[in-house]
């Protein structure tokens, strides 16, 4: 008992090595960059970027993993009755019996009810158990080892924003450190320690930019298709076998179901997706999506369930259509172009960076011009900093 305690205890330890060393990369690249490097056009820009980042890598670490809730856990006599059935038939007569009435649409690859054994509920659609985490994770993604967090329903926007930041971190940093790259391999910056930080500045931040961007592609793609890392890899199962276009309802309502409805929100690290993670919207097809597709653009007046989509209900007041004999329901209407005004990003900007840039003012004079690398300040840069300096 107490060696696997111990076991436990450094595994969870040792999880928080790949955090640990982001945390450490992050802050030397700031000290590389705003110390040793201090260039005063570039610091409010860089500044804006790296708040930014960090919290939104903040948010996805600390962000719990959404769980379902207690309507998907079975009843203590359903549980009683479901451990003493031997026949895999009866326990899923018994799992079918409790799902009736909750909004699940997938099965598994033999049509059985999608169980837990480890937390012992029905898994809601879209739902998988994390081994890391040891908990049914509503929505998820994967597991990922750079934030020690499952990513999911409650933090996969977080999760996007950081990609993007970094990404923006990354190219901003190796962007403005080009030149005086170039000069380190011409020989024309001083011999001094602060130039070995513009050589590893720049290979870092240029490393770090090419593979975040194939990672923040591939996910733009799995957000226009809403789908999942595991669904992609695997095909949720729905009434008429799998469909791995089952829950995509077009590229712009994928899109407000992660960042929501608010536009004015989709830059910033708060949680505005759609939905309670346990209940999605779907399209049922009855037959295979590329023949769907083919005979809606031959035949687009012959489709009998045109325009018709799931009701919205609660999700206590919601029915399992998927069991049911009811008929099966296709979304396939056109898309809504209910395009807002593009005011609350430019007012988001202009709020953030103002912000900044009066934060950094004030805790600018407290720094120091850096001649190390050779960088001289312009008369406009100087008299700049002399007037910031004594205005504060």
């Amino acid at each position: 008992m107490a060696p696997s305690h111990v076991l436990k205890c450094c595994q969870k330890v040792l999880a928080w090595v790949p955090v640990a060393f982001i945390a450490l990369v992050v802050a030397w690249s700031y000290y590389a960059y705003v110390v040793e490097l201090c260039v005063f056009v570039y610091l409010v820009v860089f500044h804006l970027s790296f708040v930014m980042f960090v919290w939104s890598y903040g948010k996805t670490i600390f962000t719990s993993p959404a769980t379902p809730s207690n309507e998907f856990c079975l009843s203590k006599a359903d549980k009683e009755q479901y451990e003493k059935e031997e026949r895999p038939e009866s326990q899923q007569e018994i799992l079918r019996r409790a799902a009736k009435d909750l909004p699940i649409y997938t099965t598994t690859a033999s049509r059985a009810i999608r169980y837990c054994d480890r937390c012992q509920l029905i898994k809601p659609d879209r739902c998988h158990h994390c081994s890391a985490c040891d908990v049914c994770v509503l929505k998820m993604d994967h597991h990922c080892p750079w934030v020690n967090n499952c990513v999911g329903f409650s933090n996969y926007k977080f999760f996007l924003l950081f990609l993007m930041y970094s990404l923006l971190y990354c190219l901003f940093v190796a962007a403005t450190v080009l030149q005086y790259f170039i000069k380190f391999w011409t020989n024309e910056l001083p011999d001094t320690h602060a130039k070995f930080h513009v050589l590893f500045l720049f290979f870092v931040a240029a490393m770090f930019f090419i593979s975040i961007l194939s990672l923040f592609s591939y996910h733009c793609w799995l957000v226009g298709k809403n789908r999942s890392t595991i669904e992609t890899f695997r095909a949720p199962t729905f009434r008429n076998g799998p469909d791995k276009n089952g829950f995509s309802l077009g590229c712009s309502k994928n899109l407000r179901e992660v960042f929501g409805d608010e536009k004015k929100y989709w830059l910033l690290p708060i949680f505005t997706s759609l939905g309670d993670g346990c209940n999605f919207p779907t399209r049922l097809v009855i037959m295979d999506p590329e023949q769907l597709a083919v005979s809606s653009q031959n035949e687009p007046a012959k489709s009998s369930v045109a325009n018709q989509s799931f009701p919205t209900r609660p999700l206590s007041e919601s029915q399992n259509r998927l069991l049911s004999s009811d008929c099966q329901w296709v979304e396939t209407g056109p898309e809504e172009e209910n395009v807002k005004s593009g005011s609350g990003f430019v007012c988001c900007g202009v709020s953030f960076f103002s912000f900044f840039f009066f934060s950094f003012f004030f805790f600018f004079p407290f720094l120091r011009p850096r001649k190390a690398l050779g960088i001289g300040w312009s008369g406009v840069e100087e008299n700049m900093f002399h007037g910031i300096k004594s205005a504060c």
